[in-house]
């Protein structure tokens, strides 16, 4: 049998162009070797405040760039989180193995509630790791395609794992977390010191999936270079190299080649070049993406969480009985 990868995208934000090159570009590839399912993880998106209609409308969105990217339903399990209600139950059973003390030790958490005060920060998002140990245990998944900075919580869902194994028996396969070295964290157009974020507040931080031509070129037009000038890909030009990863992972060009191709011309016809290598690497993905109805697109998720739910039952009622409960 083949081993299984368990993956999703919250419902939030923009997606980006580094959501695609560091996850759903990878996951067209990885479903054709692996059993593969891959989430909408709507009850994560909202551990913070959310507009109930911008929700819904997020939520298809995501799944329609799942398709457009080349997620086949035919290989792949997708579905919306918030459908299979096993998530949500195997959660609440997990937190009850789980040690406030490691929560708090979220590097997530940690910045994410210093920006507000501790009294105003739900209990969602201080739970929000063992949600995601949920969602990866309740289907005996090897492996985890995620970026450097979910491996934290990668760590905590093994501990979980582990822990629920020895006290109750062999109940959870232990998953190891996934990441490819030149996908997984493509850095912001305005500040190459943090990651391309759906939630920064400048929306020249990233280049949306669904970003139009002139805007795309704007973005990149206006994106931080280095203030000495020439090209070259160098941890000494840290603007510079994520520009020249996103070109190489756009256009599957090393960095080397693409140096050479511009090592006489300056960052205006490096930027150029670059602009125009993402339109052309987004165009077949954003026009298929406007092909696929919302009807379409809701026949393939309810598909998908009944083909989930067969999986998670089973984990669920087996966790159940393990624990003492009558089912």
């Amino acid at each position: 049998m083949k081993e299984r990868i368990f993956s999703g995208i919250q419902p939030s934000g923009n997606i980006h162009l580094g959501n695609y090159l560091g996850a759903i570009k990878n996951w067209v590839k990885l479903q054709n070797d692996y059993d593969s399912i891959f989430c909408i993880v709507d009850l994560h998106a909202v551990t913070v405040p959310q507009n109930p209609e911008e929700l819904s409308r997020k939520t298809l969105e995501v799944a329609k760039l799942y398709l457009a990217a080349g997620i086949n339903p035919e290989k792949s399990v997708i579905f919306i989180q918030s459908q299979v209600p096993e998530h949500a139950e195997l959660m609440w059973l997990l937190n009850t193995i789980t040690k406030t003390s490691d929560l708090f030790k979220m590097t997530q958490f940690k910045d994410k509630s210093a920006k507000e005060s501790m009294e105003s920060v739900s209990s969602g998002l201080l739970n929000y790791p063992i949600l995601m140990a949920a969602d990866i245990l309740l289907y005996d998944t090897n492996l985890v395609p995620v970026g450097e900075d979910q491996l934290q919580h990668i760590e905590l869902t093994r501990k979980l794992g582990r822990k629920f194994n020895q006290q109750f028996g062999e109940t959870f396969v232990i998953p190891e977390g996934f990441t490819q070295e030149e996908g997984k964290r493509i850095m912001g157009l305005d500040d190459p010191a943090n990651k391309m974020s759906k939630s920064a507040p400048s929306q020249f931080n990233r280049i949306g999936i669904l970003d139009d031509e002139e805007t795309i070129t704007k973005k990149i037009m206006k994106a931080v270079t280095d203030s000495e000038q020439g090209i070259e890909y160098s941890d000494s030009k840290p603007a510079l190299k994520n520009l020249i990863n996103i070109f190489s992972l756009v256009t599957d060009k090393k960095p080397e080649e693409i140096v050479a191709e511009f090592e006489d011309k300056g960052y205006k016809e490096f930027k150029e070049g670059l602009a125009g290598a993402i339109i052309d690497f987004l165009k077949p993905v954003q026009e298929k993406y406007h092909q696929i109805s919302d009807e379409e697109v809701k026949a393939i998720l309810k598909s998908g969480a009944e083909e989930a739910k067969k999986i998670a039952k089973i984990k669920v009622e087996e966790v159940k009985k393990k624990m003492g409960m009558i089912i």
